[in-house]
C-alpha cells in the first residue's frame, strides 16, 4: 500500500518582480482548486500565517496562488510540507529550483553584494557573492551543482552559476534575482534600526550622484564604495593647496596624491596623462596596483567634478592653478561630490574649523552704558531703555570691526588672508549678516530687552534645528550675539543668581518677622524694581506671597518718605480675597493708608483721585478694576500688583484688557500657579508684567506653544526658561531650604468678604433678632438667640443653606452649567476654597476640608467633585462605619490610579474631628469656625500626627465683619470674657444682655 493518500503536482513560475505563482494537479490529472491548494501547500507555513495571509488570483480558468518574492527562497528551501500527500515539483517548469538551496545559503552565510547593475540604474539591489563563501561550503555547494549538471566539471562555482543562468530564460534570471534581493533585505535589513544601520556604514550605496560608479567595473565599484577590502598599500586623495605667502601670483591648486595606508603622513604626488597612465615617485612594491587602478582614475574624476569646470582633459581637473572662486566651489561643493563618490579629500585643516565654527555678529555695548545709578528707588531704565553699541563680526578665529567687515566684503572675494589666516566669506552669509546689521539700527541702539534676550538666548553652542537634527532652509547661518560690558553683566548675573542679589533691610514698619526665603523674595521684588522689570512671585500656597508684598510696600513707603514724593500702588484680586487683604495689610502693616475701591458706593471721578493721593495703597477686585478701567487708567502708579494673577490667564477678555492697560512704574503678578493648563497663560501674566517681552502673542504661539506643546521640541523648551527665568521666583514647599525654614504646623486666617445678598440677609436676621429681644425673656430668648446663632453661621457658608434651596445635580439630565456656577458665586468662602483646592491640587497635594453643616458638606461635595472632575470624599454622622473605613483607605492610598484617588476629605466636624488618621493631607481647611478651639485643633490633628511627613498648613476661613470675626477676635485677645468660659460652649452668649447682643451680632458696615 502507498503511504501517501494523495498526490499533488505543483508548478511554479516566477515574474520579474521575484514573486512565485503557483498552482497544481491532483493525481487524477484535474486542477485543484487554489484554496485547497493553499491549503495543504502552506499547513506549515508560519511566514504566510500557514496560507492565510497569501493571494489568489484566477487567470484563464486556473487559480493561482501568488507567494511574495521575500518568502521564495525561505519556503523553496525548507520544504515543510504534508507529509501524507505526495508532492512532485514541476522541474520542466522551474528548472531554476536547482540554485534554490545555494542561493539560500548565501543568504545565511551573508554572502551577497549590492548589484552594480542595480545601483548605475538608481536601485539597490542584493546578488549572490560566490567568492566569499567558505572553502568547505564552496566545494560542497561545486559538487552539488556539479551532480545536477549530469556530471559536468566546473572551474569554479561562479561558472556553475552561469552555466544554470544561462539554461534560464530571461524572466525567470530576473526573477530570481528579484527573490534572492527581497529574501536578503526581509533577513538582515527587516527592522528600521538595521536599515539605518546599512545607510550609515555605506553612504555611497543612497547617493544621489549615479556618476561615482563611472569608470568602474564591479569589482572596483565594490571596493570604492567600502563593501570590499582594498589590497592596495595606498589610497587616492585629492589635496587642495592653499597659495603660498611669498608667490607673486598666489593661486590654489588641486594634487592627486597616494597615501600610505600605514603611514598616513607620507603622500606622493602623481601625475596623470590624458590616456590615464600614472608617474611619480612611489615605493617600487605600490607599482603593479597604481597600474592597475589608475586606468580609471581620470575618468571617474571627470565624471564626478560639475559640468564647465572640466572637459576631459587632466589640465583641466589636476595641477592647474585655480581662481579663488573654483578654490571656493571645490571646498563648498565638488569635495562632497568627491566623498559621496567613494574619493577622500585632503583640505586645508583651517577649513573644518571655519565650517564647524558657527559666524558670529555681535552688538559689542559701549563702556558705561547700563551704569551708574539714580536716585533710591528710581527705574534706572527698564526693558524699553536704549543701550548704544557697536558691531564686531567673527568669522572663524577672526574678530572684525564693522569697517573691516565692509574692507572685506568690498573686495568681492570667497577666500581672503586677514591678518596672518584665511577666511571663508560665504555670499549668503555675508547677506544675512548685512541685513541683520541693517534691521538695526547701531546708531539708534539697541533695547535692554533686545540686549537681554540675546545675551540669554543668542549664547547656546549649538543652533536650533529641526527634529531631525538637520538646520532649517530659512535659518540664520550665522549667530546674533551681545558683548556685556561690566555694569549690563553684573545686572544680568544678578537677575539668574539668587546668591548675587543685593541685601536689604525689612522695613522698620513690618509687623512681622519674616523668613529668610521670604526676605528674599522681597529683595528680589525690590532689585527688579531698580531696573524697571516686572516680577512674578510664584511661590506655593502658604509660602507667605502676602508678606512678602506688604514689605515691598512698606519700601515703597520708605522711599517716598526719604524722596517727598507721594506714590501709590493699586493691588487688584479676585473679590473673594478682598477682605483678607485688609485684614493682612492692617496686621503687618499699620503704617500704609489702604484705600478700598469696591462696591456701589465706591468714589468716582475727582473724588477718588484726590482719595488716591492720600493712599499708599488702592485696593479693589478684578470684576471693580474692570468696570473702572477708564478712571484706573487716568493714574499712573507706582506698582500694580495682581494677586491670584492666574485670572488673567486668557489673554482675550476684558479683564485681562483691563488690567493691562494700567499704566505703572513697576508690576508684579503673585501666583501658585503661573500655568494651569496651557502656556498661553504664562504668556498672559508675562506679556502683563514686562509688555512685550515674549512677543505678541501670535509669535509666541509660532516659536514657543506649537514647538512644546504640539511637538515636544526639547531645545524651545529650554530656550523659554531660559527667558522666563529672570523674572520669576518660584518656590516649592518641598524645596529643602523651605522646608528645613517652615514651622510643623502652620496655621493662617483667610478673611473673606460676604456677597450683597449675604449682607442682605445677615442685616434682615440681625433686626428680626433684635426686635424679637424686647419681647422674649427666658427659655423662649435663650431659643431665639440660638436659632439666630446658627442661621447667621449658615449664612456666612452659604445663602442656600438658609433658604433650603436645591444644589444643581451635575449627573442630572437638566443640569446646567450657568445654573451651577451661580451657586458657587453667591459664596465668597464656596469661590475661595474651589481656588485654594485647585491650586493645591496642581502641586499634587491632599486636604480635609471640616464643616459643622450636613448640607454645607453636601454642596462642597458636589461642587469640588464636578470642578475637579475627580471623586470628592464626604464623612457625616449618618456614614456607616464600613463606608468610613472604605473612605480613609480610599484616601491614604498611594496606589490607586489617578482617576480614582480622591485629593479632597470632607468631614463633619463632630464626625470626623476625632479618631482618624489622615496623614495623606498635609492641607487642612476650617470652612466655618467652632467655638471650642481645643475641637478644631483636635480636627487639625487627623492630618498634624505621628506619620505625617510634611509640613501641615492650617487654613482658617473667617468672614469680615460678621459674628465669625468678633469670635475669632476674642478667642485671639482672650479679653472680656475667660477662655474657659468661651471654650466650653456657645451657652454663654444667650447670657448676653440685649445692648451686647447686638454689639456682637451687627455686621460691621466698613467690611460689608
Amino acid at each position: 500500500m502507498s503511504q501517501y493518500t494523495e498526490t499533488i503536482t505543483v508548478h511554479i513560475q516566477l515574474t520579474t518582480y521575484g514573486d512565485a505563482l503557483i498552482y497544481g494537479d491532483s493525481s487524477m490529472n484535474y486542477s485543484i482548486s487554489g484554496q485547497i491548494l493553499k491549503q495543504r501547500l502552506f499547513a506549515w507555513h508560519e511566514a504566510s500565517f500557514y496560507g492565510t495571509d497569501l493571494e489568489i488570483q484566477h487567470i484563464q480558468g486556473t487559480d493561482i496562488i501568488l507567494l511574495p518574492s521575500e518568502q521564495v527562497i525561505p519556503f523553496l528551501t525548507e520544504r515543510k510540507l504534508l507529509e501524507h500527500i505526495e508532492w512532485i515539483w514541476d522541474e520542466d517548469n522551474a528548472p531554476w529550483l536547482r540554485l534554490i538551496p545555494l542561493l539560500a545559503h548565501c543568504i545565511e552565510a551573508k554572502a551577497y553584494v549590492p548589484s552594480f547593475t542595480a545601483f548605475q540604474t538608481g536601485k539597490l539591489q542584493w546578488i549572490w557573492d560566490a567568492e566569499v563563501l567558505e572553502a568547505t561550503a564552496a566545494r560542497e555547494t561545486l559538487e552539488a551543482l556539479e551532480g545536477l549538471e549530469s556530471g559536468k566539471r566546473f572551474e569554479s562555482i561562479e561558472a556553475a552559476e552561469l552555466a544554470l543562468l544561462d539554461s534560464l530564460e530571461k524572466d525567470a534570471s530576473e526573477g530570481l534575482a528579484a527573490a534572492f534581493s527581497a529574501a536578503v533585505f526581509q533577513r538582515w535589513y527587516d527592522t528600521e534600526a538595521e536599515a539605518a544601520d546599512l545607510r550609515r556604514e555605506y553612504p555611497i550605496l543612497f547617493a544621489q550622484n549615479r556618476q561615482a560608479a563611472t569608470g568602474l567595473d564591479a569589482r572596483a565599484w565594490l571596493i570604492a564604495i567600502g563593501w570590499k577590502a582594498d589590497t592596495a598599500p595606498f589610497r587616492p586623495l585629492l589635496q587642495l593647496l592653499e597659495p603660498e605667502l611669498e608667490d607673486d601670483d598666489p593661486s590654489w591648486q588641486l594634487k592627486l596624491v597616494l597615501q600610505d595606508k600605514q603611514d598616513p603622513v607620507l603622500l606622493v604626488s602623481v601625475q596623470l596623462a590624458d590616456d590615464g597612465h600614472a608617474s611619480g615617485s612611489w615605493p617600487d612594491a605600490w607599482t603593479t596596483h597604481v597600474r592597475e587602478r589608475s586606468a580609471g582614475w581620470l575618468e571617474r574624476l571627470t565624471a564626478i567634478l560639475p559640468a564647465g569646470q572640466r572637459t576631459g582633459s587632466r589640465d583641466d581637473v589636476l595641477d592647474r592653478p585655480l581662481s579663488d572662486e573654483a578654490a571656493w566651489q571645490f571646498l563648498t561643493t565638488d569635495s562632497h561630490r568627491l566623498l559621496e563618490g567613494g574619493w577622500q579629500v585632503l583640505l586645508p585643516a583651517w577649513w573644518e574649523a571655519a565650517t564647524r565654527k558657527k559666524p558670529k555678529l555681535r552688538a559689542k555695548v559701549r563702556p558705561g552704558e547700563g551704569g551708574g545709578e539714580r536716585a533710591k528707588g528710581s527705574s534706572l531704565f527698564g526693558l524699553d531703555s536704549i543701550v548704544q553699541f557697536d558691531w564686531r563680526v567673527a568669522i572663524g578665529d577672526a574678530d572684525l570691526s564693522e569697517s573691516e567687515f565692509a574692507e572685506l566684503v568690498a573686495r568681492n572675494e570667497r577666500l581672503v588672508r586677514f591678518r596672518g589666516q584665511w577666511i571663508a566669506l560665504d555670499p549668503a552669509l555675508l547677506a544675512q549678516i548685512r541685513r541683520a546689521m541693517a534691521g538695526i539700527d547701531s546708531t539708534q541702539g539697541l533695547s535692554f530687552q533686545d540686549i537681554l534676550q540675546l545675551h540669554l538666548l543668542g549664547n547656546a553652542d549649538e543652533a536650533e534645528s529641526d527634529a531631525t537634527g538637520e538646520q532649517p532652509e530659512d535659518a540664520a547661518r550665522f549667530r546674533l550675539e551681545v558683548e556685556l560690558n561690566g555694569h549690563l553683566l553684573k545686572l544680568i548675573s544678578q537677575l539668574g543668581r539668587q546668591s548675587e542679589w543685593p541685601a536689604l533691610d525689612v522695613p522698620d514698619g513690618l509687623q512681622a518677622e519674616l523668613r529668610t526665603y521670604q526676605q528674599d523674595g522681597y529683595a528680589w521684588l525690590a532689585f527688579l524694581r531698580r531696573f524697571g522689570l516686572g516680577a512674578c512671585l510664584a511661590d506655593d500656597m502658604g509660602l507667605g506671597k502676602t508678606v512678602q508684598f506688604i514689605a515691598y510696600l512698606l519700601h515703597l513707603q520708605d522711599i517716598a518718605a526719604e524722596t517727598s514724593v507721594r506714590s501709590s500702588s493699586l493691588l487688584i484680586c479676585p473679590t473673594s480675597v478682598l477682605g483678607n487683604w485688609q485684614k493682612e495689610l492692617s496686621r503687618f502693616a499699620p503704617s500704609l493708608k489702604v484705600m478700598l475701591h469696591y462696591g456701589s458706593k465706591r468714589d468716582q471721578g475727582d473724588l477718588f483721585r484726590e482719595e488716591v493721593e492720600q493712599a499708599d495703597v488702592i485696593l479693589t477686585s478684578f470684576a471693580t478694576a474692570t468696570l473702572d478701567q477708564e478712571l484706573l487708567q487716568s493714574i499712573t502708579w507706582d506698582s500694580v500688583c495682581l494677586d491670584e494673577a492666574q485670572n488673567i490667564k486668557n489673554a482675550q477678555t476684558k479683564q485681562s484688557s483691563a488690567v493691562r492697560s494700567f499704566p505703572a512704574r513697576h508690576r508684579i503678578a503673585l501666583t501658585g500657579t503661573p500655568i494651569e493648563n496651557r502656556l498661553s497663560e504664562l504668556w498672559s501674566i508675562y506679556d502683563f508684567i514686562n509688555p512685550g517681552y515674549l512677543g505678541s502673542a501670535r509669535s509666541f504661539s509660532n516659536r514657543f506653544i506649537n514647538a512644546i506643546e504640539k511637538e515636544h521640541n526639547e531645545q524651545r523648551t529650554i530656550d523659554l526658561q531660559k527667558l522666563v527665568q529672570p523674572f520669576m521666583l518660584r518656590r516649592k514647599k518641598k524645596d529643602p531650604a523651605i522646608q528645613l525654614d517652615l514651622p510643623e504646623k502652620n496655621e493662617m486666617k483667610t478673611y473673606i468678604h460676604l456677597t450683597s445678598e449675604q449682607g442682605a440677609l445677615y442685616d434682615q436676621i440681625v433686626k428680626e433678632l433684635m426686635e424679637r429681644m424686647q419681647k422674649l425673656e427666658g427659655i423662649e430668648r435663650k431659643g431665639a438667640i440660638l436659632s439666630a446663632l446658627t442661621q447667621l453661621k449658615q449664612l456666612c457658608d452659604h445663602p442656600a443653606l438658609l433658604t433650603k434651596e436645591a444644589v444643581p445635580d451635575a449627573t442630572a439630565s437638566s443640569y446646567s452649567q450657568p445654573d451651577f456656577e451661580a451657586v458657587i458665586s453667591r459664596s465668597s468662602k464656596l469661590e475661595r476654597i474651589l481656588a485654594m483646592v485647585k491650586e493645591l491640587r496642581e502641586e499634587g497635594e491632599r486636604c480635609l476640608i471640616f464643616t459643622q453643616y450636613i448640607g454645607m458638606g453636601r454642596m462642597l461635595q458636589q461642587v469640588l467633585a464636578q470642578e475637579l472632575q475627580e471623586p470628592v470624599l464626604y464623612l457625616n454622622g449618618s456614614t456607616s462605619k464600613t463606608a468610613r473605613d472604605r473612605m480613609i483607605d480610599q484616601f491614604q492610598s498611594h496606589t490607586l490610579p489617578p482617576d480614582e484617588q480622591p485629593s479632597v476629605f470632607i468631614l463633619s466636624l463632630k464626625a470626623g474631628g476625632v479618631g482618624l488618621n489622615l496623614t495623606a493631607a498635609n492641607h487642612v481647611f476650617h470652612f466655618d469656625r467652632w467655638w471650642n478651639p481645643a475641637v478644631e485643633n483636635q480636627a487639625t490633628d487627623r492630618a498634624y500626627r505621628m506619620g505625617q511627613t510634611k509640613d501641615v498648613q492650617v487654613h482658617k476661613f473667617i468672614s469680615l465683619g460678621t459674628l465669625e470675626e468678633r469670635i475669632d477676635e476674642m478667642l485671639e485677645s482672650k479679653q472680656q470674657l475667660s477662655d474657659q468660659i468661651i471654650s466650653s460652649t456657645e451657652g454663654w452668649i444667650t447670657e448676653l444682655s440685649t445692648d451686647a447682643l447686638k454689639e456682637l451680632f451687627t455686621l460691621r458696615r466698613d467690611w460689608a
